[in-house]
């Protein structure tokens, strides 16, 4: 009986801790990319920087998420976080060329810039997810 549920738990977690591998990677490449910890500014009350970076996570685990319900191969799944994570420093690299003083703003805890980049961030991650389907 328990034989039977092997396969499904092993792919279950196969997909499980390679998307949480790839969360930690993309939040530490996201953070070297920014000119700013957003840890350290998170750890003292900066809402901008939590809002930013809170954005970015969750706009990559969306595109992760689909990605995990619509391929059935781990490798592809792999590929395709992968490319959605680029995808996403791609737009912060973007928007902080649109919006000049963008790193500066969050620093200061503009909550304001911090909440645009994090819809941003969000609206990348549901326009990569759908792309995924």
């Amino acid at each position: 009986m328990l034989a039977s549920y092997l396969p499904p738990l092993i792919g279950y977690f196969s997909y499980l801790a390679s998307a949480l591998a790839m969360l930690i990677v993309f939040a530490v490449l996201y953070i070297k990319v920014t000119p700013f910890d957003e840890l350290a500014l998170i750890r003292d009350g900066c809402t901008a920087a939590a809002l930013s970076f809170g954005g970015a996570l969750v706009g990559f685990s969306l595109a992760l998420a689909s990605s995990a319900l619509h391929l059935n191969r781990l490798e592809y799944f792999i590929i395709w976080g992968a490319l959605a994570g680029v995808i996403q420093i791609l737009v912060y690299v973007c928007l902080t060329r649109c919006i000049k003083e963008m790193p500066q703003a969050i620093m200061e805890n503009n909550v304001a810039v911090g909440a645009l980049a994090g819809s941003v961030s969000l609206a990348v991650g549901v326009i990569n997810a759908g792309c995924l389907s």
